[in-house]
């Protein structure tokens, strides 16, 4: 679940989850965050770039951990076919986090004009 602690951003994991993604939860500063897009089918090209070291990954069941590529990296949590948002960020060590598209998760980011 997303949080918002004054300035910084955080993806709050479960322990099972810290231990799945090999990693502790992602923090960025809010001032950071350039937009958020929700993407129905998180297994596609536009949304996973690049391969996963460290994390747990099954094609199409679970995807926890660092998405690494030449030009940067991505935080990802992605269940199943679920609906996911991909947060980008701008000066943070993860250029992307590709999270579950929880109600919760898209209030906030709408609360704060993030996402439409």
């Amino acid at each position: 679940m997303l949080l918002v602690d004054g300035e910084s951003i955080r993806y709050n994991l479960s322990w099972i989850e810290n231990l799945g993604a090999f990693g502790r939860d992602p923090v960025a500063s809010l001032s950071n965050l350039l937009d958020a897009t929700r993407h129905e089918n998180p297994w596609t090209r536009e949304v996973l770039r690049g391969i996963r070291a460290p994390g747990t990954g099954f094609p199409l069941l679970i995807m926890l951990g660092t998405m690494r590529r030449l030009s940067g990296k991505d935080f990802c949590v992605i269940y199943r076919r679920n609906p996911v948002l991909v947060l980008n960020f701008k000066n943070e060590k993860f250029e992307r986090w590709v999270i579950p598209a929880a109600e919760k998760n898209v209030a906030l980011l709408k609360a704060r004009g993030f996402l439409d």
